[in-house]
């Protein structure tokens, strides 16, 4: 059975709904008229909620992040579910993704994935008081982001270290995740990191303006990249744009 998007879908092929797959390949966001391949909270919880006795549930990534209210829903609601969680990241599980991420028992992560971490960032207008609270609000939105990261790594990395890796906007491969308590053990992946950009990538909706704009900007960037760096500068310009 499939449901939703090609994103973000949840299927299960037994009647008895023993064990469910979840895909996240979009956006983590709430549903609009112009994103509708996102992913939101309240679609996850109603979708999550017809299978209430799932003994296995599987998560597949593969999404750039978005809005820390909705991937923090969905990782309380994971948390929640008395099924074992296993988390497997396909690509590339960025910002507030791989914080879902976090939520599983057990995480698996390609060889060519990666996670991206970093400290949460929002747009903001007002005066000078506006602003120190706006960033008291995310010094403390980002206690709770760290918190998941903490639990699930447990004593292989300790919080200096974890406040290093997002204060710079981290990018961290399949074998340091694994080092430093992020995933469990890593698996071969059927698609190479430059495949899995590409689904990433597409899963951004071109009609918000900003986010087409940028991949347009980047797109003329490549363009004066030697060939044989075009890959490699396009999963790193594309993904540093994102959140900046």
């Amino acid at each position: 059975m499939e449901k939703e998007n090609k994103f973000f879908s949840f299927r299960n092929e037994a009647e008895t709904k023993d064990t469910v797959d979840i895909y996240v390949y979009s956006d983590v966001d709430e549903k609009s008229w112009w994103n509708e391949n996102a992913i939101g909270a309240k679609d996850f919880q109603e979708q999550l909620a017809e299978y209430p006795d799932a003994k296995q549930i599987n998560v597949y990534i593969n999404s750039l992040g978005g809005s820390v209210m909705e991937g923090t829903a969905i990782y309380t609601q994971l948390k929640r579910h008395n099924a074992k969680v296993t988390a497997y990241i396909d690509g590339f599980a960025c910002s507030i993704a791989s914080g879902i991420a976090m939520a599983a028992d057990e995480v698996v992560i390609g060889s060519s994935a990666a996670l991206m971490i970093h400290n949460p960032w929002t747009w903001a207008a007002g005066n000078a008081q506006d602003f120190r609270k706006i960033a008291d609000d995310l010094d403390k939105i980002n206690e709770g982001i760290k918190s998941a990261y903490l639990e699930k790594c447990g004593d292989k990395i300790d919080e200096g270290t974890l406040t290093s890796l997002m204060d710079n906007e981290s990018y961290i491969t399949a074998k340091e995740a694994v080092e430093y308590g992020f995933a469990d053990s890593i698996a071969e992946s059927k698609i190479s990191a430059a495949e899995a950009l590409d689904k990433a990538v597409a899963s951004v909706d071109r009609s918000n303006p900003f986010m087409a704009k940028k991949i347009d900007i980047i797109s003329a960037k490549l363009k004066e990249q030697p060939e044989e760096k075009k890959i490699s500068a396009s999963a790193m310009e594309i993904f540093m744009s994102f959140f900046k």
